[in-house]
Order: C-alpha cells, then structure tokens, then sequence
C-alpha cells in the first residue's frame, strides 16, 4: 500500500497529491510516468510525476478530475492508501544544463511542465517559463515556477490575471525581441503544443513536446496513445512522452484524443450516479 501523505486542492478540479513510494522516488526523472489503482478492483491510470524527493521516499502526483478513476481517487484523504503505484516508466527528459531553454505549459499540463523546468534549472540552464490558463481561478503552480525560472510569464484568456493572450502571443513577443532560444518544451492541450510547434517552426527553434495528454493505460496495449511521428508509428507510454513537435501529426492525435474524451465523460456521469445512490 502507497499512504497519501498530503493532499492539497489546486484550483477545483486539480488535486496534488504527495505519495510515500520509496523506490519510486529513488529513480524518478523529470518527464517520467507511474501508473496506479485506487483499489484491487479499479483501472490503471498513467500519471506524471510532479516531483520527487529521493531522501524522503516521495513522490507528486498532480491530476485533473475528469473521469471515474480521478473521480474516485480524489475521494481518498490524508491517511489514506492507494493500491498500486508504479514506475517511473517512460523514457526521462533530456536535459542539458548548457542550454536556453523555454518551456511552456498550457492549464493542467503546467503539472508536467514543472518537472522539467526544475530539472533544467538544476542543471544550470537559462530557463524562461510561459504558463497559460482560462482565468485566474485555474492557475496552479505558480510559486513552484517563479522559484525554478529565470523569467516567468503568466498569461490568461481571459485576462483576469498576468497578460491577456494564449502562450504563442508571448513566445512570439519574447522572440521578436530578440531572445534566442536552445530549444521550446510545450506541455498542455494538444491544440496548444500544435500551435507552439507551427510558431517554433517558422523561426527555425527544435522544439519537444510531451504528448501525455493521449496517454491511457500506459503500456500501449490500448492503442489509445498511438500517433504518427514523421514517417513512423510511436506509442506515447512506450516510445515517449516526449517527442519532436515538428515531426508530429498532431491532428491524428486529436481526433483519437477527442474519442477518448467522449468516453471518459460518459464514464464520469455514470460515476457520479452511482455517488449520489451511495449518498441517498
């Protein structure tokens, strides 16, 4: 059994959670995965690891409430243990400390953004971080960000908080002022990270994205994570996350993104009608 050690709402519908899991937190890198159960009779879901603190056996997980199993996991409290906890699994981020990096993070994807953004800073890279949420209510890891970057832009579509505007505005800006970027590392919806990448493109910047969003059971037995990388087929929890944002057909990935969400708000009613019958 995994104890939840502590457990703190982000925003409404974005839980953090740290997990007493020893030997996952001895290898765990930025980028990387675990895959867990709630109980013996629940589905395995994969998530990021948010962090990690190898000297106290800990590891974050970040997670959005969006289907049954996240549903359920969010019922459980300090104290509380979950069944399984796997990993890390998948390939870590390349990080170079010799680098100047920006990496963006787009609404509850900024969860796997930090990750990479510490680990960059710790290797001595020059790190800008631009973040971009629907409004101010949504807006997580704000701190953690600021303390890891050496420039830190918050942007909202709404304008209620930081500068009004969609990540590419500020990317744009920031290159036409004359920063000169290693490499761009997007991480959110996938029409965000294919936007990031059309922009990147067209200024010549290798960019990495991090294709977690598809991501389903994590082994590639589902397929669900199954997209096309240039002139070949890659499975996102075997082959990445991450990968090379200009070689990725992020339009396939979409269409099997938007599948796999029907499903899961189908799920996520049935779910909350069997809470409400244990309620009554």
């Amino acid at each position: 059994m995994y104890t939840i050690l502590k457990k703190e709402v982000l925003n409404p519908t974005v839980t953090r959670m740290v997990i007493d899991a020893p030997f996952v937190a001895k290898r765990a890198k930025a980028g990387q995965f675990i895959i867990l159960r709630v109980n013996e009779e629940g589905e395995r879901i994969p998530l990021t690891i948010a962090d990690s603190d190898s000297e106290k056996g800990t590891v974050s997980i970040i997670f959005q409430i969006v289907g049954k199993t996240t549903m359920l996991l969010n019922t459980l409290e300090e104290g509380d243990s979950l069944h399984d906890f796997v990993g890390p699994l998948g390939k870590p981020s390349e990080i170079d400390g010799n680098e100047k990096v920006c990496i963006i993070g787009g609404g509850v994807g900024c969860a796997i953004a930090y990750p990479t953004a510490k680990a960059f800073h710790e290797a001595g890279s020059d790190v800008t971080t631009i973040v971009g949420f629907r409004n101010k209510d949504l807006v997580i890891l704000e701190d953690e960000f600021k303390e890891c970057s050496d420039a830190y832009y918050l942007m909202s579509d709404d304008g209620s908080v930081g500068q009004k505007g969609v990540v590419t505005l500020k990317l744009e800006e920031l290159i036409q002022s004359g920063e000169k970027f290693d490499k761009v590392i997007a991480i959110g919806p996938i029409i965000m990270m294919k936007f990031v990448c059309e922009l990147t493109k067209k200024y010549n910047i290798p960019t990495v994205v991090s294709m977690n969003p598809i991501m389903i059971d994590g082994t590639g037995m589902c397929g669900g994570c199954r997209l096309r990388v240039g002139d070949e087929i890659k499975f996102a929890c075997v082959d990445g996350p991450d990968f090379d944002g200009h070689l990725v057909d992020f339009d396939e990935a979409m269409s099997r993104n938007r599948a796999y969400m029907d499903f899961e708000k189908h799920e996520r009613e049935e779910t909350c009608n069997l809470l409400n019958k244990e309620v009554a």
